[in-house]
């Protein structure tokens, strides 16, 4: 009937299967929380019901490395902790992602002391960076939306061995704070 013509005949198939795989896999990501200070607060902020991470698919909290795609290392992170956050690390099924939300968690924050780790991405890939001390939970949401979208584009970059390369996604901050209701002056009376 002519239609044979008009389709292209390699790749409709495996085209429409990788989009529907990807739509799957950014529709049910399940994150593993690793979460240790303030930052854990935050990040079960984000799943109540005021923020709802449950709109991206990513309601369900696996504490099983083995259930979970999402790692998200919340707080700051001990030397002693180190081995288990790795041991989870490698757990995880493949495809894996790793957010690394807030100060602590990216740079060690203000804990420059021999038994903080300086940054969990000198020993796990991190994919993307929350900033804030606390991040607030939209900051965290953001997060999640960027490894949708990469998910999305079926963009995920492999080296030569086939390993997965981190995308080292760091976010800016998407809200203004408001100004302080009372002017603040420093030795006025």
């Amino acid at each position: 009937m002519g239609l044979e013509a008009a389709l292209p005949v390699d790749g409709i198939l495996t085209t429409q299967l990788n989009r529907v795989v990807n739509w799957a896999r950014r529709s049910a990501v399940w994150p593993m929380p690793f979460a240790t200070a303030c930052c854990g607060i935050e990040l079960m902020a984000t799943a109540s019901s005021r923020f709802d991470l449950a709109r991206f698919g990513a309601e369900v909290m696996r504490f099983s490395p083995r259930q979970a795609d999402l790692l998200i290392v919340a707080g700051r992170v001990s030397v002693k902790m180190l081995p288990v956050l790795q041991r989870i690390y490698v757990q995880m099924t493949e495809p894996k992602w790793v957010i690394s939300m807030g100060a602590c968690a990216s740079t060690g924050g203000v804990f420059d002391t021999y038994a903080v780790v300086q940054g969990v991405d000198q020993f796990i890939p991190v994919d993307v960076y929350v900033p804030g001390c606390p991040p607030r939970p939209e900051m965290l949401i953001e997060g999640v939306m960027a490894i949708q979208r990469i998910i999305d584009e079926d963009n995920i970059p492999y080296d030569g061995d086939g390993k997965r390369i981190p995308l080292e996604v760091s976010l800016t901050p998407n809200y203004e704070p408001r100004a302080q209701p009372v002017e603040v002056s420093v030795g006025a009376t």
